[in-house]
């Protein structure tokens, strides 16, 4: 049975616990710690809560008694100096040699960077890895490195555009490579530029772009925005293509990791660290650079009320928050969407850690839980999500049903450690306005998807033994992945396979405020208000349910005992 909520007080909690030990190194000076995150049980003076529902907000009074919100902790300080800092890791790596001594004229040498699917939002200018990278170009140089390639590492990803490398490594490293052809994105379907390292021993095929396998050094450049990032999963999967990722972007694995943000417990991370172990024996030499972010999304400006905590609103952001509403809902979505993907996130840099791949890791990943962590104790019958106008796989494009499915039951509900923040049998609930909408250039085989797949069966284990290959194989697909900018064609049933941790969970998924033949296509529910959601809920459920509103964004991670 879930807990029932103990009080109608505001409860501080720790966000410094961490599954590795001890907290990283941090490079410069740090400012006073932000307050923790906060688990509020709901009383009858608690305000009117904020929630995302895509390009649109709502307020929702939760029942009192039965409720409770989990908020995510405040933005930690970033470093006073990061070009200091990022200079200092690259010099002072972990468990490897300092840069300048691996840097050598004559030798080959490989830049991969974390594509577009993260930061959410994007970054404010200057980007980190722009400047990350220029500080490993200024060492290159000084060694008289001329052989230098800068790639992409989008995996399965679409192609980024020139305006994206632009605003993500800056004119001066574009206008460098990419006129001579030493700035592009990875093209896992490339036949003559992909090549096959090995297996693992649980008979794991290990791919890799051929440029960086054969190069003297691969140098990638990473952001951890959350705890799944990073890692072997950067170059094991980044510069991969489908014969490698698909040995554990499948349903088996999606099951048998609980969560993904929990690398204890994650055969996602098990199955891309045995990738890794392949990547070592076949003397593949990487100096891997992670950097971690605040979550302080919405900086000082007219959406810093999505911060705050709603009890704590002045009168000033109670009339911002209704304006800010109010315009966006007099805008038609093409309006709403242009101005909400043009935010710039003032994220600060919290750490820099260079060197041999599992020991910067281990690092990164003690920053990102103690930015995110929030303890939480017990689970809940019905648990709540505002579902944001960005994800991973539509920044600068339309969040399409299978991707709200994706960010909804994937990324969000495996926001968790430990165990899920709601119980086994439970329902979700999540708001968005999941229309029958795609982006016709990025999402091509998603279209597909859901028209010929979903029309057929809802079921993870029918639709990958049934429909993945003929979409991964599909020549149509394979062009528009290599020449346009379109996701692979298998994307959409990784999307799918994302969720299926939390399809097997559930006993029932509502969407309030979809359209609802859209909502039904996916096997879900709709709900015209979040009272009807949680009526229909408390049908499966019994009287009464507990229900939990999970904030965000900003990120927050529980970690439930």
């Amino acid at each position: 049975m879930s807990q029932q909520p103990r009080s109608h007080q505001p409860r501080s909690t720790s966000t410094g616990k961490s599954g590795s030990g001890q907290p990283a190194q941090r490079r410069g000076k740090q400012l006073a710690a932000p307050r923790p995150g906060l688990v509020l049980d709901v009383d009858r003076s608690t305000p009117p809560v904020l929630l995302h529902s895509g390009e649109q907000f709502r307020l929702e009074r939760l029942p009192a008694g039965r409720s409770r919100i989990i908020y995510p902790p405040e933005p930690l300080p970033g470093l006073e100096h990061p070009d200091e800092a990022i200079r200092d890791a690259l010099l002072n790596p972990v468990d490897s040699d300092p840069l300048p001594a691996q840097l050598f004229a004559g030798m080959k040498l490989t830049i991969a960077f974390d594509d577009i699917s993260l930061p959410l939002p994007k970054m404010r200018r200057p980007d980190i890895r722009q400047r990350v990278i220029e500080a490993v170009l200024d060492l290159a140089a000084a060694a008289g490195v001329d052989d230098i390639h800068i790639i992409a590492a989008l995996a399965l990803h679409r192609r980024m555009t020139e305006a994206e490398l632009r605003y993500c490594l800056g004119d001066r490293i574009y206008d460098a490579f990419a006129p001579r052809g030493q700035l592009y994105n990875h093209d896992a379907e490339d036949p003559d530029g992909m090549v096959m390292l090995g297996e693992t021993r649980h008979g794991e095929e290990v791919q890799m772009s051929k440029r960086a396998a054969e190069s003297d050094l691969i140098i990638y450049v990473n952001i951890n925005l959350v705890s799944m990032d990073g890692g072997w999963k950067s170059t094991a999967t980044g510069l991969s293509g489908y014969q490698g990722i698909r040995h554990h972007h499948n349903v088996k694995t999606m099951r048998n990791t609980k969560s993904f943000m929990d690398q204890e417990n994650s055969e996602l991370h098990r199955s891309n660290w045995r990738q890794g172990d392949v990547l070592k024996s076949a003397g593949i030499n990487i100096f891997q650079i992670e950097t971690t972010v605040n979550n302080d999304l919405f900086g000082d400006g007219p959406l810093s009320v999505l911060a705050k905590r709603e009890w704590e609103w002045s009168a000033k952001d109670r009339a911002t928050f209704l304006g800010v509403k109010t315009g966006l809902d007099r805008l038609p979505p093409s309006g709403r969407r242009r101005i909400l993907h043009s935010w710039e996130a003032p994220y600060a840099l919290t750490s820099v850690h260079a060197g041999e791949v599992e020991a910067v890791h281990k690092l990164t990943t003690a920053e990102v839980y103690k930015q995110q962590l929030v303890s939480v104790e017990g689970q809940t019958d019905i648990v709540l999500y505002g579902l944001p106008y960005v994800g991973p796989y539509n920044v600068n494009s339309i969040m399409n049903p299978i991707l709200v499915m994706c960010l909804g039951l994937g990324y969000f509900f495996n926001m968790y450690k430990g165990k899920p923040v709601v119980r086994e049998g439970g329902v979700l609930i999540m708001t968005h306005p999941t229309t029958n909408e795609f982006h016709p250039v990025h999402h091509p085989s998603y279209i597909d998807f859901f028209e010929q797949v979903l029309a057929e069966t809802t079921d993870p284990i029918q639709i990958e033994q049934r429909f993945e290959t003929s979409f991964a194989t599909d020549e149509w697909y394979r062009h528009l992945y290599r020449t346009s900018h379109a996701y692979h064609g298998v994307h959409p049933f990784y999307m799918w396979y994302w969720g299926s941790h939390a399809l097997e969970h559930l006993s029932q998924v509502i969407i309030v405020g979809g359209d609802p033949a859209t909502v039904r296509r996916l096997g879900f529910r709709p709900a015209s208000t979040l009272a009807d959601a949680l009526e229909m809920a408390s049908d499966v459920l019994g009287p009464d349910p507990t229900i939990t509103y999970v904030k965000n964004p900003p990120l927050g991670m529980a970690d439930v005992t």
